[in-house]
């Protein structure tokens, strides 16, 4: 069902094309790599947290690592990511398909700058079998972020 409203979003907006289903698992960022053909830091995954009792999504290149200090710095709470077997009630996508596109209304979206480096990238689209390839324009248009924000280490010499 999740690719199914991922793939309706995508064709109202003139991308549907771009949804691909996956021979094989994408379910973490170097699998999808390998499935997708691509260096496993252009994989755009989304992490979920919980900020109080609302769901928030943060978006990072494969290779990023949330920084829990930046994390605090930047939301004021501690990091907590929502237990897995919540991810879909909060999110509507389980984990490995868990995207920014046709989520609840009033979930925010957060692209981590670590994903600036790069014209494409891949974010899943909603199972864990799936991909969508965007340039950083097009996902800031349709994942409708909030902000760019920087809580990730480990992609850049720091």
């Amino acid at each position: 069902m999740s690719l199914e409203k991922v793939k309706q979003y995508f064709d109202t907006l003139g991308l549907g094309q771009r949804v691909m289903v996956l021979a094989q698992s994408s379910a973490t960022v170097e699998e999808a790599a390998v499935a997708v053909g691509c260096e496993p830091e252009r994989i755009a995954k989304t992490m979920s947290f919980l900020a109080g009792e609302e769901a928030i999504l943060i978006v990072t290149a494969g290779d990023a690592k949330v920084d829990n200090k930046k994390y605090k710095e930047n939301f004021h709470h501690k990091a907590k990511m929502i237990p897995g077997e919540s991810v879909e009630q909060y999110i509507g996508h389980a984990p490995g398909g868990v995207c920014p596109f046709a989520i609840p209304p009033g979930t925010k979206v957060y692209l981590d700058v670590s994903l600036k480096r790069f014209d494409i990238v891949y974010p899943a689209a909603g199972t864990s079998n799936s991909a969508v390839e965007l340039s950083i324009k097009e996902l800031e248009d349709c994942s409708n972020y909030t902000a760019w924000i920087d809580v990730c280490k480990g992609w850049r010499e720091e």
